[in-house]
């Protein structure tokens, strides 16, 4: 496993080097001068000209890019525009409350779908499945912003248990108490993601159960529960860890609807932001490290592939 985890490694540098091409070409044909944003509509030609050639945004693309890639390689992602800061600054900003979020979601999509979907295959067939999966269906089909709306609106404004914007650093005053501020926007994600991981619990558990070794245990008279959780469980998690690793990223770079409902100051609504604002440098730097992120998840999630299943070979 270890010769396998470093050819994979190794594999990862074209690939981000393929990456980096992508996206420095594709953002750099988005209509519009960063340069000009930044100055506002009373700029001149003369001040835009001045300004463009400062930030050695006059140079032909391939020269930027050369220069970029050299940054990068250095750890160095640029300097935003617009914030006039470090671009890793600007993400690490972002990265608390997006990694935060993405973990709290993770939580409840554990706590909430991966117990009703064991319920719903063990009882498959039957009304407790049937509401479970009624369920799933339902919570897959409500749009996040409808969501998170009538969640601030019983919980923040109707009730007052719960902050409906924002949220403060754990670093900040208030420590972990800040989590709170989290809650139901993760609420808002977990749903979704929630009745995917009951639906695909359900399906690789009812798929395991029709295997052999799963009704040899059953004839040697073991418990059911314990043929559920020891034989067909774990076996059936062989195909929902990849759900949740690309869950997990997709958690943190696709919240952008539900950052904005509650003013959360992650990166989804960083990028957002930053397109609007033709803040290249930060564009490039949140894609390729979200691209980098999704690397080395899909290589966690094949090395989880041989730890839970010791028939599956690693070359």
């Amino acid at each position: 496993m270890f010769a396998y985890t470093i050819k994979r490694l190794l594999t990862l540098i074209p690939t981000l080097f393929a990456a980096s091409v992508l996206v420095f070409a594709f953002i750099h044909l988005i209509p519009g001068d960063p340069v000009a944003v930044l100055l506002g509509d009373t700029a001149t030609p003369e001040e835009i000209a001045a300004l463009s050639a400062e930030m050695g945004l006059d140079e032909p693309i391939y020269i930027q890019y050369a220069y970029w890639l050299g940054n990068v390689m250095q750890g160095d992602l640029g300097r935003s525009i617009f914030f006039q800061e470090p671009v890793t600054r600007v993400i690490a900003d972002g990265a608390e409350t997006s990694i935060l979020l993405a973990l709290m979601t993770m939580v409840w999509i554990v706590v909430l779908g991966v117990p009703i979907g064991v319920i719903a295959a063990t009882r498959h067939g039957g009304w407790i499945d049937q509401i479970a999966s009624g369920g799933a269906m339902f919570a897959a089909s409500i749009p996040t912003f409808w969501l998170g709306l009538y969640l601030i609106l019983i919980f923040a404004v109707t009730l007052g248990w719960l902050p409906s914007s924002g949220f403060p650093s754990v670093f900040d005053d208030g420590g972990l108490a800040n989590l709170r501020y989290l809650l139901l926007p993760s609420l808002t994600l977990a749903a979704p993601n929630s009745a995917l991981i009951i639906r695909l619990v359900r399906a690789s558990m009812l798929d395991v159960q029709r295997e052999d070794h799963v009704r040899t245990a059953r004839a040697k008279g073991l418990h059911p529960a314990k043929v559920a959780l020891k034989h067909v469980f774990r076996n059936a998690l062989v195909a929902v860890a990849a759900a949740f690793g690309f869950t997990f990223a997709a958690l943190i770079s696709e919240a952008v609807v539900t950052e904005t409902v509650f003013s959360l100051p992650g990166i989804g609504r960083l990028v957002v932001e930053s397109i609007l604002r033709r803040d290249y440098p930060v564009i490039q730097g949140v894609v390729l490290v979200i691209v980098c992120l999704y690397l080395v998840i899909n290589l966690i999630v094949d090395l989880a592939y041989a730890w839970l299943d010791p028939r599956v070979s690693l070359k």
